[in-house]
């Protein structure tokens, strides 16, 4: 097994050893993206949970609509197209073939959309499926399922995401493990992101592992991740005998942070490379090295930004933003309200949109950045020593050195 973490930053022709590029774990407009984090927060901080209630009731007085931002969604701004351009642009500006793998949350609308064209046949056809495991949800990247069947095999996922049933959860997965052109990826296997106890996260996070985790190819170093919740995957993946593979999660306009860089002519191969080669070579871009913080109001900033080339109902953010109306259909929220959103919904959005305004001024975006440095302090060159293991085996036997 060899899997090798490489930084662009420290060789920029580090890439010249590889024909291609590999792009895993994007999104676009096709995703999904739940709101309930800002309702659960809102909820339970001290101060802005009062607050928040009296603005509730407030948006219900005056236009009978109940704010539920359980049900709410966002939805990327970057279409199939748009998405697809952006990573295989990047990829070829390092002169590499590129391989791009978009997975939206639990649909393939983006494959298919892009299959159409003669242009993007060979598109690989690949989701990120929601996982339901005892208290915790898990995200598991399924790259490459066969076009013909593949619809039927998106129903089948959504519908035991929709059960919750662990038993049925693990069938699947083992069902996929038989599937020789799948690629089945953990992805960012770390990450609470539905923000249970961590205690009971770890726990049902072994449980997962000793039920399923002989299914996976390999676990995902993700280009969103803290490097500190990246190391722990690292250490997990030696834990378990694990390879790792790159995952951008990309959801607005910044390109994949994470690649994997191959010799392989196709996507195929370069599956068959780390299901039964057990070979991956990680690649770190430049942005990855940035503060996450900072590369998270990026990203809001872009997601909020008002696009007015882009098709009509899909400019600004209050028509790629969802929520139920006052009969409880879900609407974008451009509809909702004649006079415009909720006063504290537009503050919000205006703060964002004079940050995507400024953010052009080098002078000022460097001053943010250095402030949200300095505000979330982390030993970056520490923990990127850390991450470099050139040429090491991730196994069992080599947990401790990695640790």
């Amino acid at each position: 097994m060899r899997n090798q973490v490489l930084f662009l930053s420290r060789s920029r022709d580090v890439q010249r050893s590889f024909g291609t590029g590999v792009s895993l774990h994007g999104h676009t407009k096709h995703s999904l993206e739940s709101l309930g984090f800002i309702g659960k927060f809102l909820r339970e901080h001290r101060v802005l949970r009062s607050w928040i209630a009296a603005q509730v009731r407030e948006c219900r007085h005056r236009s009978g609509i109940q704010l539920d931002f359980d049900r709410a969604y966002w939805t990327p701004p970057l279409s199939a197209e748009r998405a697809y351009a952006l990573e295989s642009g990047q990829i070829e500006s390092l002169g590499l073939r590129p391989i791009v793998s978009l997975s939206d949350h639990d649909n393939v609308e983006a494959a298919a959309l892009l299959r159409q064209s003669h242009a993007f046949t060979e598109v690989p056809v690949s989701v990120e499926w929601t996982v339901p495991f005892g208290k915790a949800v898990f995200h598991i990247g399924v790259h490459n399922m066969p076009p013909r069947t593949a619809p039927e095999l998106m129903s089948v996922l959504q519908q035991s995401t929709a059960g919750a049933s662990e038993e049925r959860v693990v069938e699947l997965l083992f069902q996929l493990r038989e599937i020789p052109s799948l690629l089945l990826v953990f992805n960012h296997p770390a990450w609470n992101f539905t923000g249970i106890a961590p205690g009971i996260f770890d726990f049902e996070l072994r449980r997962f592992l000793k039920c399923a985790g002989r299914t996976f190819d390999a676990f995902e170093l993700n280009g969103m991740r803290s490097y500190r919740e990246n190391r722990k995957v690292i250490q997990l993946a030696a834990e378990w005998n694990q390879i790792l593979v790159s995952g951008g999660d990309r959801h607005a306009c910044e390109p994949n942070s994470i690649l994997n860089l191959t010799n392989a002519a196709d996507f195929s191969e370069f599956i068959d490379e780390v299901r039964r080669g057990r070979q991956s070579i990680v690649l770190m871009m430049p942005q990855y090295e940035k503060p996450l913080n900072w590369r998270f109001y990026e990203s809001f900033t872009q997601i909020t930004k008002e696009y007015p080339e882009y098709p009509e109902g899909q400019r600004r953010w209050d028509e790629r933003t969802f929520h139920p109306n006052a009969s409880g259909d879900i609407v974008p929220m451009s509809g909702l309200w004649p006079k415009g959103p909720p006063g504290f919904l537009k503050r919000i959005f205006a703060l964002a949109e004079m940050g995507s305004r400024v953010l052009p001024n080098g002078t000022i975006r460097a001053n943010l950045s250095r402030a949200i440095s300095e505000s979330f302090p982390i030993d970056q060159e520490a923990i990127l020593r850390q991450m470099d293991f050139p040429g090491e085996q991730l196994s069992a036997p080599n947990a401790d050195r990695l640790s």
